[in-house]
């Protein structure tokens, strides 16, 4: 008996999609699978199965710290942020 599948629609940067798909066609591993893999990854580790942070402040040095906070200038200003409550729900 076939199990029952379901579909997954998602918006990325073209770039970032074009350089994961690189890899992973040089792994021989379908777009599919590999987001296959990160869902079954997550439901092993009841989480996200990497460690997601970003370094301290004083652990930045003030280049970084100019563009981490210059990226996220554009992103609001391009309107590409969402509503408080919308994160939240």
């Amino acid at each position: 008996m076939a199990s029952k599948t379901a579909n997954v629609n998602i918006r990325i940067e073209l770039g970032i999609k074009e350089k994961a798909e690189k890899i992973l066609e040089k792994l021989g591993i379908p777009r599919a699978v590999a987001i296959d893999m990160y869902y079954r990854q997550i439901i092993a580790h009841n989480g996200i199965p990497f460690s997601i942070s970003l370094p301290a402040r004083d652990e930045m040095t003030k280049d970084q710290f100019d563009s981490f906070m210059e990226e996220g200038l554009k992103q609001a200003k391009s309107d590409n942020s969402f509503d408080l409550d919308e994160v939240f729900n």
